[in-house]
């Protein structure tokens, strides 16, 4: 009897824990395709920013602030508030990655994105974290990502306004999906509550994105505060 490969069984269980997230990434690449579109770039350009920058939140603002001639140093230092965030997010799930080498670790890290992160802090709490798991979450997710943004790239004359047919509410209800998977009660809302008024506060007062750090630094100085109530009352 021919022994399954367990490597091969990680990387097709890593498939099927994704999939339901690339059912949901699917619109948000096609409306990132059909945004970009409309700010002048090409289905290449569309593509490759898709391939090489891979982080969904900081490529739609880029897109936001877009110039013709384009403002390099602004939408580098917007995709910089952005992705700030992916700090935190390596430094939590590095720390369960034991069985990843040097290289793998920091390959994986490239890939990080935070439907990624989300489904690789989930399976960490569950079991062990292997790079054949981790590899079967990237792959369907990365290829589905790049390839929905090239189609909404071809497609935006067709698809026309994202919000007519709804495809604009994708974006959140994925983040919504996945901040309820982190839910423990009253502290996880006390942290939800802060982020989200220091960002809704920013937002109207403070021009550019810097309601993006404010809602992170919130959240984090309430996680701050609780986890140390927590313990002068333990």
């Amino acid at each position: 009897m021919l022994q399954q490969n367990p490597s091969a069984g990680e990387f097709r269980a890593g498939m099927r824990a994704i999939f339901p997230l690339i059912v949901a990434v699917l619109p948000i690449g096609l409306v990132f395709g059909a945004v970009s579109v409309t700010k002048g770039l090409s289905p290449l350009e569309t593509t490759l920013m898709s391939a090489l920058v891979f982080a969904g939140g900081s490529q739609f603002v880029a897109m936001d602030i877009w110039t013709h001639p384009a403002s390099w140093i602004g939408a580098g230092f917007a995709a910089l508030l952005v992705n700030i965030r992916h700090l935190l997010m390596s430094a939590s799930i590095g720390t369960k990655m034991q069985s990843f080498s040097g290289i793998k670790r920091y390959i994986a890290m490239l890939f990080l994105a935070d439907e990624i992160w989300a489904m690789a802090e989930f399976r960490a709490g569950a079991t062990r974290l292997t790079p054949a798991w981790y590899a079967g979450v990237v792959t369907p997710f990365y290829l589905t990502w790049v390839g929905s943004s090239l189609a909404g790239a071809l497609l935006g004359a067709f698809l026309g306004d994202p919000a007519v047919i709804g495809l604009d509410f994708a974006f959140p209800a994925v983040f919504i999906v996945l901040v309820m998977g982190f839910w423990k009660g009253p502290e996880t809302g006390a942290v939800l509550a802060a982020s989200g008024i220091a960002a809704v506060a920013a937002h109207q007062y403070v021009p550019g994105v810097w309601y993006i750090a404010a809602g992170a630094l919130a959240g984090l100085a309430m996680a701050f505060w609780r986890g140390r109530a927590r313990e002068q009352a333990a």
